[in-house]
């Protein structure tokens, strides 16, 4: 780090306004008119759930450090806990008025298709109807109104829960707050009988609420819903020894999480100040704390209601269909075991379809000669073919090792319910290393065959979760290298017995390995000056010692290309300190989650692929594995989706040095996920009658990288 105090907050940004930035393009998304409409509705769907974590995880932290530590200061700008809250809470009420302005385009776009959000004051007599039959038999019987006043206690608010509240008064004066909560069993809207237009349940309640409360009269109204700090923290010393007493301390800490302090109240529509303050002295929030969002305060529904949709309607509204292919350098009719062990193989998510992994796993639950499977679990999916792979594996015999993290935040019941699962089914599980997440992505299949013991490594960049697999792209190397097998089977018997600090001759293991493996490989490019070159395609950076070490390189001359979709504290562009660094961010159809580190150019370039970010969590507090790419076909396929993301004038945006982000454009833009859809980096097997040579294989893959 720079000696100068000041100097050392030149180039770098707050992580928290980072992430609200990137929050911001995700929103952009929804504004854009070449997205289809019903589209642009799930990208605000997902800018708002996006903010909703970020106030339970972010800023709850944040309360918590000013509480514990007010006086710590944040290593990229030197702010405090409470300065960094101020920043938040001043740049979030722009992102609110963005995000009303866009939804409020994209119903108007909605509506052309007959698709709308119709507020109960707008319906005809025969739809009022319908909506009064649905209040009076499905929501009236469960409905629990609550008066709130000098004899009646706060009642609990659950954590994003949308509730009615109403400022009420009797014939005598006398004010009250009403509050009815919406209830979770009760569908979040009515779709009208033309089955495209709709109304949303707490629009509903609404109109039906001055019936409610039978003394008193509603003088004003509206829906709130608060958050509340969500970052729970882990008490290790009550972990101890035992499994079981862990997954007991989960379930308790699970149920912790509804109750922990609030750090921000929405309204549905302004109100007065008597009626505003009220509700803020109800939760205890300040003034600050309060915001006013007009579109729907919760879009959970969205995804819902376009699965209900005529498709006939919905279909012109929403991208092309996408299946994913085949890898077409692997051979369906051949087993999956033996085009491993013939060369490496690499599947490019979601483009690849997850199926070559699913029938590794199921073929060496059945293959005689597969002596134990050993993977590490951080999410999966909720109906999960890897994980009955697993269960049919241990049933017929083999050794079945689970590293399983139950500490994958909004995940853990999820994960111990499969946990439960796996037991019961005769695989051996274990609960990560205390103190250390584990989020490391690797599964190891173990071979005795012909008196000799072999290996198969899986290594990825993303969760064994299939549902996530169709969504986010990723990486998923599979390899017979001897020297890689020995050492997954190395960090397996590590984990096991909580040692982190392992040796290993190829994988790079933090929390010990991988930061020190990036440092290194960065001074080997500031060693070449001018001819140095880093590419790094991550989803965040953050840890202080690399962003100093990547300006370091920039000073040197070193080009730096930066791929980072998310958080990005390094600012490009700074004189004298990061001019030669560049940062592109891609935010597309697909959400953006490989990770590749290349080093160098050419023949001669380190190319490796990660579950880990360039974050100060993943490299110094958890447990995370980057693995070298050897097969010159797999690095030209690597280098081949870099340079495609660095091309990309579609749906890329560049880093400024202010900190703002700048869209990319061209004459001919450029898509290079919509590239990877239709073309494909994999060169197209060969029958087994009739083999060529490697120089023609690499021949065909410049052509087709070219080509582009």
């Amino acid at each position: 780090m720079p000696k100068n105090i000041k100097e050392q907050y030149r180039y770098a940004q707050n992580r928290e306004l980072s992430w609200l930035r990137f929050d911001r393009r995700v929103l952009e998304e929804a504004a854009d008119p070449a997205v289809p409409a019903l589209e642009r509705l799930k990208f605000v769907s997902i800018f708002s759930s996006n903010l909703d974590e970020f106030f339970m995880v972010r800023v709850g932290s944040l309360f918590d450090i000013a509480r514990m530590t007010p006086d710590d200061k944040d290593n990229k700008t030197g702010w405090t806990p409470e300065e960094q809250l101020h920043h938040i809470y001043h740049a979030v009420p722009g992102l609110l008025a963005m995000k009303r302005q866009i939804y409020n385009g994209v119903m108007e776009e909605l509506e052309r298709s007959q698709i709308a959000d119709v507020s109960p004051d707008a319906l005809d007599a025969g739809e009022l109807k319908q909506v009064n039959r649905f209040f009076k038999s499905e929501l009236l019987p469960v409905l629990s109104p609550i008066l709130i006043g000098p004899n009646h206690p706060v009642p609990h608010l659950v954590n994003k829960h949308l509730y009615a509240a109403a400022l009420l008064e009797n014939k005598k004066g006398h004010k009250a707050v009403g509050i009815v909560p919406v209830p979770d069993n009760v569908p979040p809207y009515l779709l009208l009988s033309d089955g495209t237009r709709f109304v949303r349940t707490e629009n509903v309640l609404l109109r039906w609420l001055p019936t409610l409360f039978d003394t008193y009269s509603v003088k004003e109204s509206c829906i709130l819903a608060v958050t509340r700090n969500a970052d729970i923290s882990f008490d290790d010393e009550k972990f101890e020894d035992s499994d079981a007493d862990f997954r007991r301390q989960m379930k308790k800490l699970l149920k912790q999480r509804d109750h922990l302090a609030v750090v921000r109240l929405e309204l549905s529509a302004s109100v007065s100040k008597e009626f505003q303050s009220l509700l803020s002295s109800l939760v205890r929030v300040e003034t600050h704390q309060v915001f006013v969002d007009t579109s729907p305060l919760n879009l959970r529904y969205v995804f819902r209601l376009i699965g209900e949709l005529p498709k006939d309607r919905s279909a012109r509204l929403l991208y092309p269909a996408y299946h994913p292919r085949w890898a077409e350098d692997l051979l369906r009719e051949q087993p999956m075991l033996s085009q491993i062990q013939q060369q490496d193989r690499l599947l490019f998510y979601p483009y690849d379809s997850v199926e070559p992994f699913l029938r590794l796993l199921n073929e060496a639950a059945e293959n005689p000669q597969v002596l134990s499977i050993k993977i590490t679990i951080y999410r999966l999916a909720s109906s999960s073919k890897i994980a009955q792979a697993l269960c049919r594996a241990a049933e017929n015999g083999k050794e079945v090792l689970v590293l399983m993290e139950l500490r994958a935040r909004f995940d853990e019941e999820n994960n111990l319910s499969w946990a439960r699962m796996l037991e019961e089914s005769g695989c051996q599980v274990i609960y990560g290393t205390e103190g250390f997440k584990c989020h490391s992505k690797i599964c190891l299949i173990t071979i005795r065959s012909h008196n000799k013991t072999s290996y198969l490594t899986q290594i990825g960049t993303g969760n064994y979760n299939e549902k996530t697999n169709a969504m986010y792209t990723d990486l998923s190397l599979m390899t017979a290298n001897a020297a890689i097998g020995e050492d997954a089977a190395a960090f397996f018997r590590n984990m096991l017995v909580n040692k982190l600090d392992g040796t290993y001759r190829e994988l790079c293991v933090s929390p010990f390995g991988i930061k020190s493996m990036l440092l290194q490989q960065i001074d080997r490019q500031i060693a070449l000056g001018r001819d140095g070159y880093i590419c790094i395609k991550a989803n965040s950076v953050t840890e202080r010692e690399i962003i100093d070490k990547l300006a370091a390189a920039s000073r040197a001359g070193v080009e730096v290309q930066l791929i980072i979709r998310g958080i990005c504290c390094i600012l490009p562009g700074i004189s004298g300190d990061t001019e030669n660094i560049h940062v592109t961010s891609v935010v597309g159809r697909f959400l953006e989650h490989a990770r590749i580190y290349l080093f160098g150019r050419g023949d001669s370039a380190e190319v490796y692929i990660s579950s880990a970010d360039l974050m100060t969590r993943n490299l110094n507090r958890r447990v995370e594995i980057a693995c070298p790419v050897y097969d010159p076909r797999l690095r030209e396929q690597l280098k081949w989706i870099l340079d495609s993301q660095l091309r990309d004038t579609a749906k890329a945006s560049s880093l400024l040095p202010d900190g703002s982000y700048c869209r990319k454009h061209s004459a001919v833009p450029f898509d290079s996920q919509d590239t990877f859809i239709h073309q494909s980096p994999h060169i197209p097997a060969e029958p087994a009658h009739a083999p060529t040579g490697f120089a023609k294989r690499l021949k065909v893959l410049a052509e087709r990288i070219f080509r582009i």
